[in-house]
């Protein structure tokens, strides 16, 4: 293709490009019409061989000769097997008798609750499960508001509670705490929930139960409560370890220094009045039952005969005087007649 001579270079360059780019997508094209071509003559082959498959006739086979009927056989007597066991759920404790108190509402509600995920087919629909609920509110508050339900049932022919989402919420703002959280920030607040005599085991179920409604989760503060309740000797003793104290921001570490500690002092104690029993027992006599219940009697002891004393010697020389004996004689005072 020519182009005038007056053409400027770029609009020749770019024409150039359109051209050269044309021809590219030309033969780019050719070549795909020609795989295409050579595929759809492939598949047409293989599809004219599978129709000459299916249209050719069948092969005659010669029939085979048929074998004498062998002698009947007894069938083989079943081997007995033991039977299936089929499992059966375990029994599941019912929720204790509830009256009311707030201090056990959570603990009789996440028993009920527990008991219907468990046995969900005992129970076909959420009027059943309120009304084996109701079934434990025997006294106190309990009883009186469910004698009140069943009144209001009475006098609309329709039961208040409907679904178990508004019974659950019904019986949270009638019989959970008030105010838990406020309760329990109070508690930390005082002297209450301190250790005491108890042993680092009930204090640390207290101290827990505590943190957890007060929603404290800041460890340095969970560490500055723990040893504020804590047992000063056990609390000193953490705090002057030399090797192996626990950082103020790790609680976890805090509670099994403490509970080692008090195991230890637990054991020592028991040691220490085991042995205060053994060396203040009576020492108990050596012969049997038996013989301890008989009385001997003994004659009575005489002192053996005393030798008679033997003369002092006579030396050889005589007998020595005493030259202080005249003396002596003379020193003492007169004696009066009275």
């Amino acid at each position: 293709m020519s182009l005038p001579a007056d053409t400027p270079p770029a609009v020749a360059d770019a024409l150039g490009y359109l051209q050269h780019h044309f021809q590219e997508l030309t033969e780019h094209q050719n070549a795909s019409e020609h795989t295409i071509n050579a595929t759809l003559t492939g598949l047409t082959a293989q599809l004219q061989q599978l129709t000459q498959l299916i249209t050719a006739p069948a092969p005659t086979v010669a029939p085979l000769p048929i074998p004498m009927s062998p002698p009947p056989v007894s069938p083989p007597s079943p081997v007995p097997t033991a039977p299936s066991k089929q499992w059966t759920r375990p029994k599941l404790p019912s929720p204790p008798d509830f009256s009311g108190e707030r201090s056990s509402s959570r603990a009789f509600f996440n028993s009920c609750t527990l008991y219907l995920c468990l046995a969900p087919e005992q129970f076909s629909c959420d009027e059943e499960k309120i009304l084996w609920t109701l079934a434990f509110f025997k006294d106190g508050r309990a009883a009186k508001w469910s004698k009140n339900l069943f009144r209001q049932e009475a006098d609309t022919s329709i039961f208040p509670i409907q679904s178990w989402a508004h019974f659950e919420q019904q019986f949270r703002s009638q019989f959970f705490p008030v105010n838990v959280e406020a309760d329990a920030v109070n508690a930390l607040e005082g002297s209450f929930y301190y250790q005491g005599h108890r042993t680092v085991d009930n204090y640390l179920d207290t101290f827990l139960t505590l943190v957890s409604d007060a929603r404290y989760t800041d460890p340095r503060t969970l560490v500055v409560k723990f040893c504020r309740g804590l047992k000063t000797s056990i609390q000193s003793q953490i705090a002057i370890m030399p090797f192996g104290r626990p950082a103020d921001t790790d609680p976890e570490a805090w509670y099994a220094a403490a509970w080692r500690i008090d195991q230890a002092r637990l054991t020592n104690e028991a040691f220490q009045s085991t042995l205060r029993s053994l060396t203040t027992a009576p020492a108990h006599s050596a012969l049997p039952r038996s013989a301890s219940l008989l009385t001997f009697r003994l004659p009575p002891s005489t002192p053996p005969p005393v030798p008679p004393r033997p003369a002092p010697p006579v030396p050889s020389g005589g007998i020595p005087m005493d030259i202080d004996t005249v003396r002596k004689t003379h020193s003492l005072p007169p004696r009066g007649c009275y």
